[in-house]
């Protein structure tokens, strides 16, 4: 018999961890608190508009090529990624804009409408980028820094990368326009994180893109959650929405998961648990505080968190193709 495997949430990460666990052979089960899959990825919809809660863009498509092929299928057949062009049009606070995509020639036409001496400083920016993204995303991503000592084994690389400086400070030592600059460095953005203190290491985005480019998802974020959620069936998953998990079950010798009880008090036994949660809300509100040594309330409420948001979803009787606005529309 596969072992049972319970995940919480049914955002992108959860949804992805369900995925390949069911293709390896486990019983996964996913459960939901909310009426529809997609965690921040939600789709609200309200008098014939729909809203992607969630990200509009994808700037790692084999990712998701990745996961489907582990499940013996080809992700375009389950949805279709378009590449966006531009992928971002930047305004200014006087309304000119800076189309931005993974072609130099062109970028470096429209820093010259704006301020050529920029230029040469662009093109060793864009250069400086790639073996960041070689050490921080190829060989750094995917290593869990969870001590002082994961940090110290890789201080030689993080120094060598000037991830002391912030990614503005860092496009700053190449481009001298301040708006350029900004340009450069809004996508910790994207992330919670803030362009004037998240670490250089960010920079790594632009050749990132630059390799696979941006691209949306025809039928928007929920569309790629649908096909996710349809994978994920076909594998033999199980989606319980609706159902608000009140407590991990830990056994009090082994000190392992047995399962997970819901807010209705039924409890549903389980291998293991993976928990696509907020972490300071699973450790908070999820595990038994005599389980947590490392992470108490304490520690869980003196932890740094990224920025929250304030959005505003508008839905319009037309359709904005005679303007200057793009898919993706920022204002610096």
């Amino acid at each position: 018999m596969s072992k049972k495997i319970i995940v919480i949430g049914s955002g992108f990460g959860g949804l992805g961890a369900a995925v390949r666990l069911a293709a390896r052979g486990y019983e996964v089960e996913i459960f939901e608190k909310r009426d529809k899959p997609g965690g921040r990825a939600y789709v609200y919809e309200q008098d014939g508009f729909k809203f992607d809660g969630g990200p509009t863009i994808i700037t790692a498509p084999f990712m998701f090529d990745d996961l489907w092929a582990l499940a013996g299928a080809k992700r375009e057949e389950y949805v279709e990624f378009v590449e966006c062009n531009p992928y971002y049009r930047i305004f200014d606070h006087q309304g000119r804009k800076f189309d931005y995509n993974g072609n130099e020639a062109f970028i470096i036409e429209e820093i010259r409408k704006r301020s050529p001496d920029d230029i040469e400083g662009y093109k060793q920016f864009i250069a400086s980028t790639k073996p960041i993204f070689e050490k921080g995303f190829v060989e750094l991503a995917d290593k869990p820094f969870l001590t002082v000592w994961d940090m110290l084994k890789v201080a030689p690389d993080l120094i060598k990368m000037q991830s002391y400086l912030s990614v503005y400070q860092y496009a700053s030592k190449f481009v001298k326009d301040d708006f350029l600059r900004r340009c450069f460095s809004f996508h910790p953005l994207l992330i919670g994180g803030n362009p004037f203190d998240s670490p250089s290491i960010y920079a790594m985005i632009h050749y990132l893109e630059r390799r696979w480019g941006v691209h949306y998802a025809m039928g928007g974020t929920g569309a790629l959650v649908a096909a996710m959620v349809r994978l994920f069936g076909e594998l033999g998953g199980k989606i319980h929405l609706n159902t608000e998990i009140a407590e991990i079950m830990i056994d009090e010798k082994s000190r392992k998961t047995t399962g997970i009880r819901l807010k209705d008090g039924a409890v549903h036994k389980a291998d293991a648990i993976v928990s696509n949660a907020d972490v300071a809300f699973t450790y908070r509100n999820l595990i038994p505080a005599q389980y947590r040594r490392k992470y108490t309330d304490r520690k869980v409420e003196s932890l740094k968190y990224s920025m929250s948001l304030f959005v505003i979803y508008v839905g319009t009787k037309r359709r904005y193709l005679d303007t200057e606005l793009a898919h993706h529309n920022i204002i610096l």
